[in-house]
């Protein structure tokens, strides 16, 4: 029997539980998406094929919380991965007090993002949030500012608390992707007179390459379904609805589970849509990277 056909049989059992377990909620959303629900007598509804997924797409609303997810998303994880790498190269140096600086840089990541988000929103509260009680105290300008009631604004703090919660885990990503670089590879690029920018350059960002990949992948995908940190943070207000808070608000605050059940299947496609481009685009980079390493 060959490896790849004793691989398949290993994991066919998990594969064929996942898929049960993800088929019916998947089919009984796209069920739902196809009709349409009557918010006065319980239990009527009528089928209405695609208009859900029509309404949806000809809907401001829906684009606005399209553009307001991928903006969120490019430059959360674009500040995450330079951050990432930052606290990568210091956690992975030799010195006194690496295990605690580790510690340390994991903890927003183990809070819960709930947590983070109300920590966040007590911080900038426009009376007593500490940021603006700092900026009154340093006499610089903003210190009155709404921050979570003005558009700009309140994605600005939705973006900073999830750097600040997301980035110890791809410090942890990438850290594991500079361990398994051999010192020799460095110790032999100083013989050879490579300065500290030449090594990291030429050595480190090549070899780290399969593992920065890989980070992208998890938070891209990760920061597509954002949903708990405008809802606890804004309710959506103020430009800060994502794809998945726009679906819930649909569905369950306004009780119209055709048109919600539409949006949470687009929300779905287009994560999914995300995740093949990923794998097809970069998969095989990740393969190639990982065979020259």
């Amino acid at each position: 029997m060959s490896e790849r056909r004793l691989a398949a049989y290993l994991v066919s059992p998990s594969l064929i539980v996942i898929a049960l377990v993800a088929a019916y909620p998947i089919g009984y959303a796209i069920w739902l998406s196809l009709n349409q629900y009557s918010v006065i007598h319980p239990g009527l509804s009528r089928w209405v094929g695609l208009d859900n997924y029509k309404d949806a797409l000809t809907s401001h609303d829906f684009w606005s919380a399209f553009k307001t997810t991928f903006i969120f998303t490019i430059i959360s994880v674009t500040l995450e991965l330079v951050l990432g790498l930052i606290m990568a190269l210091l956690m992975h140096s030799a010195f006194r007090g690496r295990g605690v600086l580790r510690a340390v840089v994991l903890v927003p990541w183990a809070i819960l993002t709930v947590g983070t988000a109300m920590m966040w929103k007590t911080i900038f509260d426009a009376d007593l949030g500490f940021a603006n009680q700092l900026l009154k105290a340093l006499h610089l300008p903003g210190s009155h500012t709404v921050w979570l009631g003005q558009n700009g604004y309140a994605l600005a703090v939705m973006i900073f608390a999830d750097v600040w919660k997301t980035a110890p885990f791809m410090a942890l990503l990438l850290l594991a992707g500079l361990q398994v670089i051999p010192d020799d590879v460095y110790e032999a690029a100083k013989v050879d007179g490579a300065t500290a920018w030449q090594r990291f350059w030429s050595i480190t960002m090549p070899l780290l390459k399969p593992a920065i990949l890989v980070a992208l992948i998890f938070r891209t995908l990760d920061a597509l379904r954002i949903f708990d940190l405008p809802f606890v943070l804004t309710q959506g207000a103020n430009g800060t609805t994502s794809l998945s808070l726009y679906a819930y608000q649909q569905l369950t605050q306004n009780r119209l589970i055709g048109p919600g059940s539409a949006l949470a299947v687009l929300t779905f496609v287009i994560v999914m849509t995300v995740s093949f481009l990923y794998i097809r685009l970069v998969g095989g980079n990740i393969r190639g990277l990982a065979e020259e390493t």
